[in-house]
């Protein structure tokens, strides 16, 4: 319940941040008015000695979150993928925040994963080892299965890690809630949308059958994808708590000794992680959120392996399609285009002018170019993008910032790899082939087509909901007009003729 109770964590906050001296440097990232920041001064300061040391190795806002526990370490990696919220300067330090926690015992893991999948352990697995990797909302030990003698990865959520999270929650909620009624300038800053986007993803990662089916859609997409592959889910041995799946057996990605020992290509290497990852965002609009060295590896015939499926980018078909425009108009130099991409999509208002913003994407764009290959950034080039285009007045669009950050943790795979990668030449024959498929006249016949279908499947109601869209705009009318015939009210004859023209097409088609 997020009532006062929720203060006693809060004062515990406050104090851990005061303590670390992260309290400035959060309130600074998020620009808090003077009085959200009296008033979290206030919960922290007089209560310090309250508030937990942490680790005096790390970073301020990192030390404060670690010290705080599984819900603040996971709420910091969140706000890493949010640099529109917390400032890109904060949101770098977030993205390296550690998430290794000590481990609970193999005991309580084998015994949830008794209760999870309902007989004993031994009956599934012949071998079951001590956890190999925790994290703060899971751990993972390395397993064989009797059934087919398969090595296996089995994942187990950490015991009582659901209330813990909800508490922690509840507070944040809390916490939202006060800055929202005491702080009418914080609004801005949409503090419960970021806690329920945040509240979004955790109860996504703590149903580990979420996580599953996202392995599995992912599988199901790239499964033609040359020189990649995912660890196959065992679905007869995963259950709300627990996951199993194939163990991915290979060389860590970020190991340069070790890939260059088994003979691999790192340039080329490089150069698949970054088209992998375009391809799948574009082409598939379903892409891994999480692309780090540690959740990568390289399998002794040279396939990138790929695993941990906690955050996933999910993007439309249209948003699609703008993100490759404005992508190859950067490429192509044609800063017009790319303007007026933002305009048709309705990203920023229709008063602007559109040769003044095409004129700011230039001062974008030309800087990134006059780089060597060593220093281009596609990352870079949409954080500049999403400055340029806040200032003509772009609201936010959380799935090009998600896009964006994994797109940043990409790049520092690939250049780790060859510092050398040329970033647009990777990555032109990608999009082009993107534009070429989705944008051109086969694409507009295909949408004609799916148009056409919907129609179709909704025809026989399309009558009734003509005619309920008339009668309720008639009694609309009359009740502040009096009746008039159809084709005098306002947008009648558009209903009508939108109407019909939907009929005929579905006979047509």
């Amino acid at each position: 319940m997020r009532g006062p109770h929720n203060i006693v964590r809060l004062i515990r906050t406050g104090a851990t941040f005061e303590r670390t001296g992260a309290m400035n440097l959060v309130l600074d990232a998020f620009e808090a008015p003077k009085i959200l920041r009296g008033i979290a001064h206030a919960l922290g300061w007089p209560f310090k000695w309250l508030g937990y040391n942490g680790d005096p190795n790390m970073p301020p806002a990192t030390r404060a979150l670690s010290a705080l526990g599984p819900a603040y370490i996971k709420f910091g990696q969140v706000l890493s993928t949010r640099p529109d919220v917390v400032g890109s300067e904060l949101a770098q330090q977030l993205r390296v925040l550690q998430d290794q926690l000590p481990p609970f015992s193999r005991e309580e893991a084998l015994a949830e994963v008794e209760r999870e999948l309902g007989r004993p352990w031994q009956e599934i697995f012949s071998e079951f080892s001590e956890p190999i990797a925790a994290a703060s909302i899971a751990q993972v030990h390395r397993a064989r299965l009797i059934s087919d003698g398969t090595e296996v990865a089995v994942k187990v959520l950490r015991p009582g890690i659901e209330r813990a999270f909800n508490k922690d929650v509840d507070a944040f909620y809390f916490a939202a809630r006060i800055a929202d009624l005491f702080a009418p300038g914080a609004r801005r800053l949409r503090p419960m949308e970021v806690i329920e986007h945040f509240d979004g993803v955790v109860q996504g990662e703590l149903d580990l059958r979420l996580e599953s089916a996202s392995a599995s859609e992912f599988a199901a997409n790239t499964k033609n994808d040359e020189g990649f592959q995912l660890p196959n889910i065992r679905w007869n041995y995963s259950a709300r708590r627990v996951m199993t799946l194939d163990w991915a057996d290979g060389t860590a990605l970020g190991d340069n000794d070790a890939l260059d020992a088994a003979g691999h290509n790192r340039r080329e290497l490089g150069e698949r992680v970054l088209s992998l990852f375009l391809r799948h965002a574009l082409r598939d609009g379903f892409f891994h959120a999480d692309m780090h060295h540690g959740n990568l590896k390289v399998a002794p015939n040279g396939d990138i392996i790929a695993y941990d499926f906690g955050i996933m980018g999910h993007i439309d078909e249209y948003t699609r399609r703008v993100y490759a425009e404005i992508l190859y108009g950067f490429i192509k130099r044609d800063y017009k285009r790319v303007a007026e991409v933002h305009f048709e999509a309705g990203y920023v208002p229709a008063d602007r002018d559109v040769d003044e913003f095409a004129r700011a994407l230039r001062a974008v764009g030309e800087p990134i170019f006059g780089m060597d290959a060593t220093q281009i950034s596609m990352g870079r080039l949409l954080n500049y993008l999403f400055e340029v285009t806040e200032r003509f007045g772009m609201e936010t669009r959380t799935e090009l910032i998600l896009l964006q950050r994994t797109m940043v943790v990409v790049e520092g795979v690939a250049r780790s790899l060859d510092p050398h990668i040329n970033i647009w030449d990777v990555a032109h024959p990608v999009v082009e082939d993107y534009i070429k498929r989705s944008i051109g006249p086969k694409a507009m016949v295909q949408d004609l087509g799916k148009t056409a279908l919907v129609l179709a499947r909704f025809g026989p109601r399309l009558p009734g909901l003509v005619e309920k869209a008339l009668m309720a705009q008639t009694h609309e009318t009359a009740s502040k007009h009096g009746i008039r015939p159809v084709w005098l009210i306002p947008g009648g004859i558009g209903v009508v003729a939108g109407g019909a023209l939907a009929s005929l097409a579905v006979w047509i088609f």
